[in-house]
């Protein structure tokens, strides 16, 4: 089973910016520009900017992701150039309008069957789930799975799969979670490749004895980031 923490697209990103924010630091260190580094790279803004350009390049959730970047960015621009104005009375209802026209018009087009044991049943081979300061437990069923979104903002899941049969190729589970996880529960004779970028966070896999793949044509690929939040992934034993 091949397993990895992160993709090389994720590594030159975060690399990228450690080596910018190290050049810019040495040279305000020997007084080659005025700047005010510190005041800037250990500040919300510039975090949540960074955590917005991850998101758009690692993740499938771009519009939030490039939402992030823009807050990060309009909120950061006067700590590097003091002359800017900007009215905060203006910019942030925008702000609050554009998160709720995403969460109205995200489509989450399964059929959900409620089960008597708690969660829900899902019927559909696309999973689509959004935790936003809350959560639950779902049982997907599916005779095709071609994986999925799941993104946990201040919140949690726990997603079923055990009911599903995996779709023929590589089908991808994009996650994102920011301050909020997840638990994937898998059969225990899929195949399984874990490319999460951690930001403060972690994804990690739990499945003790899995049994030998009998099918490597079928592959499933988790995918995305974890920031400031974490997930794993078992199997019923």
């Amino acid at each position: 089973m091949n397993e990895r923490n992160s993709s090389p697209n994720s590594r030159i990103l975060l690399g990228t910016i450690l080596i910018l924010i190290g050049g810019l630091y040495l040279l305000e260190t020997l007084d080659l520009i005025s700047m005010n580094i510190p005041h800037i790279i250990f500040s919300f803004p510039f975090i949540l900017f960074v955590v917005g350009i991850i998101i758009l390049i690692n993740s499938r959730n771009k519009a939030f992701g490039a939402l992030l970047a823009f807050i990060g960015a309009i909120t950061l621009l006067p700590r590097i150039f003091p002359e800017i104005h900007y009215n905060g009375d203006i910019v942030w209802p925008i702000i609050l309008i554009a998160i709720g026209l995403m969460i109205i018009f995200k489509r989450r087009t399964f059929h959900v069957r409620h089960s008597s044991f708690g969660g829900r049943n899902i019927d559909k081979d696309f999973l689509e789930d959004v935790s936003i300061f809350g959560g639950g437990h779902k049982i997907v069923h599916s005779e095709n799975f071609k994986g999925g979104n799941i993104t946990a903002i201040f919140g949690g899941s726990e997603i079923d799969l055990t009911q599903c049969k995996l779709a023929e190729g590589e089908n991808i589970i994009d996650v994102m979670l920011l301050f909020g996880g997840t638990t994937i529960i898998l059969p225990k004779d899929w195949e399984v490749r874990l490319n999460v970028t951690p930001i403060f966070g972690g994804f990690s896999q739990k499945r003790r004895n899995p049994l030998v793949v009998t099918d490597s044509t079928r592959t499933l690929i988790i995918k995305g980031v974890a920031i400031f939040g974490g997930g794993e992934i078992k199997s019923y034993y």
